[in-house]
């Protein structure tokens, strides 16, 4: 029983372990943790360069898998369909609720840097959306700048190697062995996230003050309830909507809960998911497909920590997002970043990253976002989880005449 609890969690309690040791260092040291910023930054430095090949192998492999499962083949624009409503229903609960219970508003920088320059007035919406999502030469795409365009030319390669078949077998196995080594990468240099980390936020301590230690705490906890009325309301209406009795139902996501807690692995729960879904009436071909494909791309746990760790930035400096368009953007910068992580194994803050690109922020920034992840990921993982078994009640419910 130790040893399992120390593999689930080992990683995690040494990064927290990390974060207090060094935010006793910032509050003890004050402006002179400043010399604390250059091993951060080493380890820093170290994620970054690994951030673009980690996408591009990722999400390739990912649209390889995909287009080659027959199973999901029938129902898998139901499939996506549904992963994405119950995302947006996700962030939009949570960003109203973090608007009524706002735990952003103490938190400022410098400002000596602006967020959020897609939500300033007098931007021209579709030259922002040419620059977000495309990119006019090659080379561009090897930056961490520009992840979104690079996810979508690793899709579009990943689905070109699937379709040609046994033509590109061999490009297709390259793709998969360049994902398995880039995420050992990930593995050795996140070894050191817990000293990297640590250094850097007793950089941030010692230049913004303990208070900010008690504003990740009430992050943690808007977080934690607006997991928890997702978690008991929204899949209880879903089940509802599909026809399932609360006490049948419920009685299912025991095994998926408990199985979310005990291990904090999504990927943990797919066999135990299967299992519930069965019992639930949902078919062999909808189980087998929706369930380990919405693992990797339907995660509501990390959209609800998303929309904290956008506003977080957003208020840090000083652009609080105040109109209709700008909470769109919030949640569906949200949604793109859980899909990212969910589609990444050990993603090495690649979501943080991709948060810091889209709001032109500076990518050591994306430590500070880290921070937000780490502390909810047990409430984040427990949505995720349970999310994945109602997922393929919708997709059966909407899918029928398909079947």
């Amino acid at each position: 029983m130790k040893n399992t609890f120390i593999k689930n969690y080992g990683a995690t309690l040494l990064l927290l372990l990390g974060l207090v040791a060094g935010g006793v260092l910032g509050a003890v040291l004050g402006d002179g943790a400043r010399v604390l910023k250059v091993p951060g930054m080493l380890f820093l430095n170290l994620v970054f360069v690994l951030v673009v090949p980690l996408v591009f192998f990722s999400v390739a492999n990912s649209m390889v898998v995909m287009r080659r499962s027959g199973v999901i083949g029938r129902v898998l624009g139901t499939a996506l369909g549904v992963f994405l409503f119950m995302s947006l229903v996700a962030g939009t609960f949570a960003f109203g609720l973090m608007r009524v219970w706002n735990p952003f508003a103490r938190v400022t920088g410098d400002g000596s840097e602006m967020a959020g320059g897609v939500m300033g007035e007098g931007v021209d919406v579709g030259e922002a959306l040419v620059s977000a999502f495309t990119v006019n030469d090659f080379p561009l795409l090897l930056s961490r700048e520009h992840l979104l365009p690079l996810i979508i030319f690793a899709a579009l390669f990943g689905l070109a190697v699937a379709m040609l078949g046994q033509k590109a077998a061999t490009i297709e196995k390259l793709i998969s062995e360049g994902e398995a080594v880039v995420i050992k990468m990930v593995e050795l240099v996140m070894k050191l996230a817990p000293i990297g980390i640590g250094c850097y936020f007793a950089d941030v301590i010692g230049t913004l003050g303990g208070q900010i230690v008690g504003d990740y705490l009430e992050i943690f906890l808007v977080v934690s309830a607006a997991t928890a009325v997702c978690y008991f309301v929204f899949n209880s209406l879903y089940a509802l909507f599909c026809g399932i009795p609360p006490g049948k139902f419920w009685k299912e996501m025991i095994a998926p809960s408990v199985t979310a807690i005990g291990t904090c692995s999504s990927a943990a729960c797919i066999p135990v998911n299967m299992a519930s879904a069965r019992n639930l009436g949902v078919r062999d071909n909808i189980a087998d497909g929706v369930i380990p494909l919405g693992t990797n791309l339907h995660k509501d746990g990390s959209v609800v920590t998303s929309v904290a760790k956008v506003l977080f930035a957003l208020y840090f400096f000083g652009t609080a997002p105040e109109t209709f368009g700008a909470a769109a953007v919030v949640i569906l910068l949200a949604v793109l970043e859980s899909i990212v992580v969910g589609a990444i194994p050990v993603g090495g803050m690649t979501g943080e990253l991709l948060i810091c690109a889209v709001l032109g922020l500076d990518p050591s920034f994306a430590a500070a976002l880290l921070i937000i992840g780490t502390i909810c990921d047990i409430p984040a993982t427990l949505l995720n989880a349970t999310g994945n078994l109602v997922a393929p009640l919708l997709v059966q419910r909407f899918s029928r005449k398909k079947l």
